[in-house]
Parts: C-alpha cells; structure tokens; sequence
C-alpha cells in the first residue's frame, strides 16, 4: 500500500491500476470508481480489511479502460519497473485521459 499511497500522491487526480500478473487491481477510493464504472464486484472493506480493492483480469483493459475514460477519469497504469524482488518498484508508465481534456 505504500506503493499506492506514493503513486497516488505523484498522480491525484488519476486511477491507478496496478498490473499484477495477470489482472489488474485498483484500491480505495480508486476502486470504489472502477467498481461503480465498470459494475465490478468491491472487495475488501468492512471484510477484515481496512481498505476496498477491486480486480479485473487482464484480457477486460479494453473493455474497462474506454469505460473510465468516457466517465472522465484519468488512468494511470501502475507497472513492475525491475525484476522482481520481495518488493518490487512500481511506477506509471501509461496515462489516458478523456477527450474533451486535450482540446
């Protein structure tokens, strides 16, 4: 989580989504976006956890993805910037946003 909480503080205004193997997770308030937007089932609070979690298998980016954009948020895909170790550094390597912002 403090990969997320530093990544979330370089991007605020962004979602992330962490790509981890084979799908992609998305916590806190950044899940609680993509499960309303994209009608994934929330994980996580209120479950033993202190912070919800969402998560998506790789292949629905490009179903998932265009949802988002279209609500309006910017993205940002969080991935493994080095081999893996026991922690492995994590960065934003892709940024959408939605239309109307690049006029």
């Amino acid at each position: 989580m403090k990969q997320y909480a530093d990544l979330k503080q370089k991007h605020p205004d962004a979602v992330l989504l962490f790509r981890r193997g084979d799908s992609y997770e998305a916590y806190g308030t950044d899940a609680e976006k993509v499960s309303e937007k994209c009608g994934i089932a929330l994980s996580g609070a209120g479950l033993n956890s202190i912070v919800a979690s969402v998560s998506f298998p790789n292949k629905d980016i490009d179903i998932n993805l265009p949802k988002l954009v279209r609500a309006g948020y910017r993205i940002a895909i969080c991935d493994i910037l080095q081999p893996p170790k026991a922690t492995v550094k994590r960065g934003a390597t892709e940024l959408s946003i939605p239309f109307e912002q690049t006029k």
